[in-house]
């Protein structure tokens, strides 16, 4: 048994079936979830699971056409009836050197945020931004910027923000140094999960040592003349598996979310049961 449902046919062939021949899409990409142990099949109906959608796209540093090609893959989504899209950090834009990046920075209530804000309503899903380059209240003080993950309802409502407290300063070999704290202020907590309509999303998680779905939605390809990125977005299961990958190139895969089936893992599994309070303090809670 195929625990998320997905119909074994070449990725063509489901869309003609779907969607009829008037469609033009950027790609699409299925992959088939592996078999479960028998033990950890479930019968509810797949397509009564909620749909979710991963966009790969490559950002650069002109942020209309980065809008332009998130929209048209966020609308693709809700064409297939997902319920929630998710976008990569930097789906805004990347830039060149961090003086470009303060330059293309905008508030959370800036002309960007509004367009997305639009796209949500319009669609009528929720939209998951990865990362959202946003100059802060505390902008004028700092001339520096927040990584911020944004959720949006599908009423186009800012339900959630996250500003990522751990930064990423790096050397890539052949790239050159990538320094973020440079540019950008680290955040200043960590927030609750969210309820969704495909469950409460967690802004940080392992798969199999979380036991829920992990949902990495990435950059792809060459942004300009200094950064690339690898792609190969994907969805894995609570066991694990990846139960859909994107190929090469901007695109997005699709992925039903078994709450059913993360229960039932769970029972037969109890990771959560083997925590050491005593080591690390109970987790979940404020630290004193």
């Amino acid at each position: 048994m195929v625990g998320l449902g997905f119909i074994i046919r070449p990725p063509h062939q489901l869309l003609s079936l779907l969607l009829g021949p008037r469609l033009r899409i950027l790609r699409l990409s299925i992959l088939c979830a592996q078999p479960r142990p028998r033990s950890m099949a479930i019968s509810s109906s797949s397509w009564d699971l909620p749909l979710v959608a991963v966009c790969q796209v490559t950002s650069t540093p002109d942020k209309q056409q980065n809008f332009k090609t998130c929209a048209e893959l966020v609308r693709e989504a809700a064409r297939l009836g997902a319920c929630l899209a998710f976008l990569p950090e930097a789906f805004d834009f990347i830039g060149r050197d961090p003086e470009e990046t303060l330059r293309l920075s905008e508030p959370l209530g800036g002309k960007l945020l509004g367009e997305y804000t639009q796209l949500a309503r319009e669609c009528g899903l929720w939209l998951s931004l990865g990362g959202f380059h946003e100059r802060g209240q505390d902008w004028e003080q700092t001339q520096k910027i927040y990584n911020c993950h944004v959720i949006l309802n599908n009423t186009g409502s800012v339900v959630a923000t996250y500003r990522k407290t751990h930064l990423c300063d790096v050397e890539i070999p052949g790239q050159g140094p990538m320094c973020e704290s440079n540019s950008t202020i680290p955040g200043p907590s960590l927030e609750p999960p969210v309820s969704t309509p495909a469950g409460k999303v967690l802004l940080r998680a392992r798969a199999i040592e979380t036991q829920c779905y992990v949902v990495a939605a990435a950059q792809c390809g060459r942004h300009h003349e200094k950064r690339a990125s690898y792609g190969h977005s994907m969805v894995v299961d609570p066991w694990g598996t990846v139960v859909a990958r994107c190929s090469e190139g901007p695109g997005l895969c699709l992925a039903r979310i078994d709450l059913n089936y993360l229960r039932q893992l769970r029972q037969h599994l109890p990771v959560f049961q083997h925590r050491r309070p005593d080591l690390y303090g109970s987790l979940g809670h404020p630290l004193s």
